[in-house]
């Protein structure tokens, strides 16, 4: 047996026992970093920093003020806060009294957020602020069994008329109730870690589903300790690293980061405000951090409108520098596969190091200068915006998994790394493609099942455990996995054709740097069209280049220049499609698909049914009376 496989076989129990391990190892390392607004709400945040033994005793307070508040083992404390330090306090908190923890979106409007709690059957409810405790009161009646609810912002908790008398406290009260019955029974936290089993559920994800009720999805500690174990084995992180992490906690991919950290021991920068990512980047200066697809979609499209509003002979330059680390990216890669070594051609080395320093630094400076590599997950990446920040630099190493296989199930290798997969599976993890394509998994971070729904868990988990992922992939002779689609999201043209969305998709946003989100559509039509958001910020700017400043965006998408600008991208992305994945007809969209509107999920993944169903009428026009072949 390796020693890897000895590593993840002999894991401890539980995510506690983890958070305890490295606690002792090392007590005055530095654990967390997190902004603190300055008091005028003027100026830049003042960032702070907790070691490991001050998490630890917040952590322990908030754990023991759940025993005292009667929280049993594996009874549900459910968690309603955008990523910050104390969603990691509060969760590792949970896990030490030995409950479980069930992650709500803040972003989850009151109904299903009830739906949520009453499903999980949660006895105390870990609310943000004011408006997370609003929607708890406005569904009372609806959830008896919430016992309190323990506001993370001190100033919004407040009792109102009606609240059942303490049922409103603060987290600073939870952790001072919690320390005073340590004083009394100062072995309850320690009793409750010892006494946690690798099958005692920890975690309980629902699914943020595009069609019915979301399914809640059970994650035993034992799943987040073998996690916690492979993410270390790949090598990828040390102790030395510093990860910026915004991502949703609520959600698989940002939860799993926090296990790996746990057992690795680096720092982690915590701030979930999507609007102060580029803000932060220079001042937390991260080695290493994870991300979806759009936030590098995204940063693509804002350095390309930049150089274009730079004039025509800067965005010259920066297409030719686009070109060149595209061409260094799939030649370096190549050479690597072949022969072991990342050395490129002298005249394309020369080229790539004039860009470097007209284009690729400044990209690197963005991220704070130090970032060794970003994850990306959650959706596929652009190869085209891959290669792109490949050869500037910032290597971007695509993962796979599903919240039923705790996250990580696939990441590409270090320095082995091959844009458009997502590489290999971690250790342990096993996998095998079905006769139809379908890529099946197995291993130690598959769920238990979904919650109270044993007939959904048998439709996809075999009783030799393996798991249907209900995605289409190939693997290539060494075992790297390419996936091609979502089983569900593969359409089917009326003339027999299948076709890959999402594949379309990321091509047009690897070709056009306007664009937003985009919906392939084709099932059982005869041929393909797409609805296109475009982005605010880069459209906007174009529009004042060409006069049209003084529009509004509804009014400039709408714009004639607009559409023939957007059909000249449509055009080049029809030259390099098959004849029968062309896009024949458009539609641009009057504003951005967004999650508030429930198009996106909180992970920012298009909802197809949700967006179809909304803009049918756009649909319907673009196939009114169409013969095309």
């Amino acid at each position: 047996m390796s020693d890897t496989q000895t590593l993840i076989e002999n894991r401890p129990p539980s995510v506690a026992t983890l958070f305890q391990e490295r606690v002792a190892a090392t007590p005055d390392g530095e654990a967390y970093r997190y902004p603190v607004p300055p008091a005028s709400g003027q100026g830049p945040d003042d960032w702070k920093s907790l070691s490991w033994a001050q998490a630890a005793e917040r952590v322990y307070a908030i754990a023991a003020g759940l025993i005292d508040l009667g929280v049993n083992p594996e009874e549900r404390v459910a968690l309603a806060s955008n990523t910050r330090v104390e969603w990691i306090l509060a969760d590792l908190g949970i896990l030490c009294a030995g409950a479980a923890t069930t992650t709500v979106y803040p972003s989850t409007n009151t109904e299903e957020s009830a739906y949520i709690l009453a499903d999980s059957d949660s006895k105390v409810l870990i609310a943000e602020d004011a408006a997370q405790l609003a929607k708890a009161r406005e569904a009372r009646a609806e959830l008896p069994d919430i016992r309190h609810v323990v506001v993370i912002d001190e100033a919004d908790a407040q009792a109102a008329d009606g609240d059942p008398e303490g049922w409103v406290l603060s987290l600073a009260e939870l952790e001072a109730r919690g320390a005073a019955y340590l004083e009394k029974h100062e072995d309850a936290v320690k009793e409750r870690i010892a006494a946690i089993s690798k099958e005692q559920l920890a975690t309980l994800i629902y699914t943020s589903g595009t069609t019915g009720k979301p399914k809640g999805i059970r994650l035993p500690h034992d799943n987040w300790s073998y996690m916690a174990k492979a993410i270390a084995a790949t090598g990828l992180l040390g102790p030395d690293d510093v990860q910026y992490l915004w991502l949703p906690l609520a959600h698989v991919f940002g939860k799993v980061l926090t296990s790996g950290q746990i057992e690795i021991g680096h720092v982690t920068a915590v701030d979930g405000r999507i609007d102060k990512i580029i803000e932060n980047l220079p001042v937390v200066q991260p080695t290493y951090m994870a991300a979806v697809p759009r936030i590098f979609e995204k940063v693509y499209n804002g350095v390309a409108a930049k150089a274009r509003a730079g004039g025509g002979a800067k965005y010259k330059i920066f297409k030719w520098a686009a070109e060149v680390a595209r061409e260094y990216a799939k030649a370096s890669q190549e050479n690597f596969r072949r022969t072991g070594s990342a050395s490129v051609p002298f005249g394309l080395a020369a080229k790539h190091k004039v860009a470097d320093t007209l284009v690729y630094g400044k990209l690197r400076d963005a991220f704070g200068g130090r970032l060794r590599a970003a994850v990306s997950g959650s959706a596929a990446l652009s190869p085209d915006i891959g290669y792109f920040f490949a050869g500037a630099g910032i290597h971007i190493l695509e993962g796979y998994g599903l919240t039923e296989s705790s996250a990580a199930s696939f990441v590409n290798p270090g320095e082995a790394y091959r844009t458009g997969t997502v590489g290999k599976p971690l250790p342990g993890c096993e996998v095998r493609i079905a006769d139809d394509g379908e890529i099946l998994l197995r291993g130690p971070g598959i769920m238990q099942g979904y919650h109270g729904l044993p007939e959904k868990t048998a439709e996809v988990l075999e009783s030799d455990g393996w798991f249907h992922t209900g995605d289409i992939g190939e693997l290539s002779a060494d075992g790297y996995l390419r996936i091609t689609d979502r089983k569900k999201d593969l359409i089917k043209t009326s003339g027999g054709k299948y076709i890959a969305p999402a594949e379309v998709e990321g091509q047009f946003k690897a070709v056009c740097p306007f664009v937003s989100n985009i919906l392939v559509h084709g099932a059982d039509r005869n041929f393909c069209t797409a609805l296109i958001a475009l982005d605010e910020a880069s459209i906007m700017a174009w529009a004042e280049e060409q006069g049209l400043g003084a529009k509004t965006y509804a009014d400039v998408v709408a714009a004639q220049e607009t559409v023939a600008m957007v059909d000249g991208y449509v055009r080049r992305l029809n030259e390099g499609l098959q004849r029968w994945q062309t896009i024949k007809k458009f539609r641009l969209l009057p504003r951005d698909l967004d999650v508030e509107h429930g198009e996106l999920t909180p992970s920012l993944k298009l909802k197809r049914p949700v967006v179809e169903r909304e803009y049918r009428s756009l649909i319907d026009e673009m196939y009114a009376g169409a013969r095309e072949d």
